[in-house]
């Protein structure tokens, strides 16, 4: 005990700012680790409540609300990952700054150079200051999140990761759009509360209008009452009239409201189950083909 009395003042003379350096990095991985942890374990528990809830209410009803239990998953998701960035980038300049000081470094001598130099260096990074306030706002406005379908103009898709600078979008074609939140200018959610299917379908002028409908809205009607479907519609199909009307052809509209993820499979299934009944009921499409007549002997050929 007096040989390790009398060893360790030596030694952590010797050594005290390798092992404060040490001990600075290790509390640092802790900090970051538990931080982490905790991040994680918040957003897993909103999940399991969320859906709980979900699984409580019925789904059509709960759709309807822009505000959906669902909504509050991809929200909570989206500011895990702003915080897990933040936690992270924190910790390493404040883990930097306690090594530099350590090593003897004038910590706040380097932070006045850097105001100067940030000063210096803000008026050609304008751009970057605009995109890290936008991309708070879009964070705590709920704009978009993790998961969501959006347009945001040329950029088209899914929320992959919602970034303070940075928003990355996969398209449809499976390629990574990165887009800088100062050059969002609007934002199209398909994700958020309710979408709707509309189909203009398209006879020839000679249709018989009330047939067509009817046919039109038995079908629509037929698959909101199929069970697979059942529970994705939100309301009962409508046949809106007559969208449009040429010397060649009457455009008649049906609209069905559908959760925010499911307009396209609906759509499909719509096109598909429609076209079925109107074959069933002899009722012909309008062909976009111009007829060209002819004169032959005098007489107008079609």
């Amino acid at each position: 005990m007096q040989n390790f009395m009398a060893w360790w003042p030596e030694f952590w003379q010797q050594w005290h700012t390798l092992i404060r350096i040490v001990l600075i990095l290790i509390g640092t991985v802790l900090v970051r680790w538990i931080l982490l942890v905790s991040v994680s374990r918040v957003v897993k528990g909103i999940e399991a409540g969320t859906r709980g809830k979900l699984a409580e209410t019925d789904k059509r009803s709960a759709s309807q609300s822009p505000v959906a239990k669902a909504r509050v998953i991809q929200r909570a998701r989206t500011l895990a990952s702003v915080m897990s960035n933040l936690i992270t980038w924190s910790l390493v300049l404040f883990a930097a700054g306690s090594v530099l000081g350590e090593l003897g470094v004038a910590v706040g001598a380097l932070v006045a150079s850097a105001g100067i130099l940030g000063a210096a260096l803000g008026f050609g990074a304008q751009s970057l200051v605009r995109d890290l306030i936008s991309g708070l706002f879009i964070i705590f406005e709920d704009q978009f999140g993790v998961g969501d379908s959006v347009d945001l103009g040329e950029a088209t898709g899914v929320i992959e990761n919602v970034g303070l600078r940075v928003t990355q979008v996969r398209d449809v074609n499976g390629v990574l759009w990165y887009v800088r939140n100062g050059e969002i200018i609007r934002v199209g959610n398909h994700s958020q509360g309710w979408a709707r299917v509309v189909l203009d379908i398209p006879f020839s002028y000679n249709v018989k209008i009330d047939k067509a409908q009817a046919t039109i809205l038995e079908a629509a009607t037929e698959l909101y009452k199929d069970n697979s479907f059942a529970k994705r519609m939100l309301s009962k199909p409508e046949v809106w009239g007559i969208q449009s009307i040429t010397g060649d052809q009457v455009v008649i509209r049906l609209v069905q409201q559908v959760g925010p993820q499911d307009a396209d499979d609906i759509a499909r299934e719509l096109r598909l189950r429609i076209k079925t009944k109107l074959d069933a009921a002899k009722i012909t499409l309008a062909s976009d083909k111009t007829p060209i007549f002819v004169e032959v002997g005098g007489k107008a050929i079609k």
